[in-house]
């Protein structure tokens, strides 16, 4: 089986992570899905989604800062829009993340989440998820 399902984030900051990972686990839940994957993408150039701890936000507060350190709102860009900084922070993070699907729930760590990662906000974000397996 094969599904496309899509779903909305309104992001609040000009950079912030948002947890996405109950949205995701309730995709997987409609499909009936028991084994397989799903694939989770951000059709953006300046928001990404990556996987990490959800036990402790300081953790996200943490890379959001290192991030921030690594690529300067301000630099000699030659994309003079004001956000070439989010397309970087984009790129280094990356707009996909595939996750195995085991007994019909995602297969995370312990302490891992699904984080959009938001560059250029505030703004409404899709997410699009392709899911396979079998149910």
């Amino acid at each position: 089986m094969l599904f496309l399902k899509e779903f909305k984030v309104q992001t609040n900051s000009q950079h912030n992570f948002i947890d996405i990972t109950g949205p995701v686990s309730q995709a997987v839940a409609e499909t009936g899905i028991r084994e397989g994957s799903v694939l989770v993408f951000i059709p953006h150039t300046t928001a990404a989604v990556t996987l990490n701890e959800n036990a402790d936000p300081d953790v996200m507060e943490d890379i959001k800062g290192i991030v921030q350190k690594l690529v300067p709102l301000e630099g000699p860009y030659r994309h003079r829009e004001g956000n070439t900084a989010a397309h970087m922070m984009t790129s280094l993070i990356g707009n996909s993340q595939t996750i195995p699907i085991q007994r019909g729930r995602l297969l995370l760590g312990t302490w891992q989440g699904i984080y959009l990662a938001e560059f250029d906000g505030p703004r409404e974000r899709r997410v699009v998820l392709q899911l396979q397996g079998e149910g």
